[in-house]
């Protein structure tokens, strides 16, 4: 890596190394110290293609949740299966990874415009704006951006745009799936909403088990597919569909609580023993 290479949005290759390095070693303990992550399904990641993925998850906290999932990734990048244990994964990270997020969020405070720089496609909300509902039209140049990403790495996307759950998936994911055809990765995230206030920026609860689990890549006709189905395809697969939301037993409820506690308390498994050499 050149010292004065650039990504495609002028942004020092050399420096984002270092910013997602030392934001790495500050916020691990908060996954692997503080709280405890559970992580399924990472052994996919090592399989997806070096660009052109598109991570589709539900929201829970602003920055929480990306930052756990860049933790996840690297860690999966460098043999980890289903673990964070060892930051000596955040040496060589994966610089193209982007995360899409609101461009008010991204601009309110030094540390918010330091880790866009981090990688943050910022854009502009067409139906919110500092606290008020409002309605505008799409920017053409922030789909742009989202394509240049994906044409240089992986992106991820948060499609319901707020951290309020069961909220309606926003068509534009749907579009930009249809135009750039990318792999679809739906993640689904749980307990970081216990664990972190409302930006995710600081620890609210600790002992709160977290949990990431990463699902196969979606399959879309990308020429057929109307938006109406892609969204609900997404919907499901993030686990945010409205049929999502039903009454639950209360035996069924005492089970889950039951069998939460049993995860959160449960010594660590034993390492597997690696086969010894002939």
């Amino acid at each position: 890596m050149g010292i004065f290479k650039k990504n495609p949005f002028g942004h020092y290759l050399i420096l984002k190394l270092w910013l997602t390095r030392i934001m790495g070693l500050l916020t691990h303990q908060r996954y692997k110290g503080f709280n405890t992550l559970e992580i399924e399904g990472s052994e996919i990641i090592p399989e997806l293609p070096d660009t052109n993925v598109l991570f589709v998850s539900n929201h829970q906290t602003y920055f929480a949740d990306v930052v756990a999932m860049l933790h996840v990734f690297n860690a999966s990048l460098s043999g980890r299966q289903n673990s964070i244990k060892n930051v000596g994964y955040l040496w060589k990270p994966k610089l193209n990874t982007y995360y899409v997020a609101a461009k008010e969020t991204m601009s309110k405070s030094l540390l918010t415009k330091i880790m866009a720089y981090a990688g943050s496609i910022s854009i502009e909300r067409t139906w919110r704006a500092d606290g008020k509902n409002v309605n505008r039209r799409v920017k053409f140049s922030d789909i742009s951006n989202i394509g240049k990403a994906l044409d240089d790495g992986w992106v991820i996307t948060f499609p319901q745009g707020t951290t309020t759950p069961w909220k309606p998936l926003r068509k534009g994911t749907a579009h930009i799936i249809k135009t750039y055809k990318p792999v679809v990765v739906p993640v689904v995230i749980d307990g970081f909403r216990r664990s972190f206030d409302k930006q995710g920026l600081f620890i609210k609860k600790k002992g709160i088990l977290q949990h990431i689990v990463i699902k196969e890549p979606l399959e879309f006709d990308y020429e057929n597919d109307t938006v109406a189905e892609i969204i609900e395809k997404l919907e499901y697969a993030i686990e945010q569909h409205p049929s999502f939301l039903k009454v639950i037993p209360e035996s069924e409820l005492m089970a889950y609580e039951e069998a939460n506690n049993q995860r959160r308390f449960r010594p660590d498994r034993e390492p597997t023993a690696e086969p010894k050499p002939d």
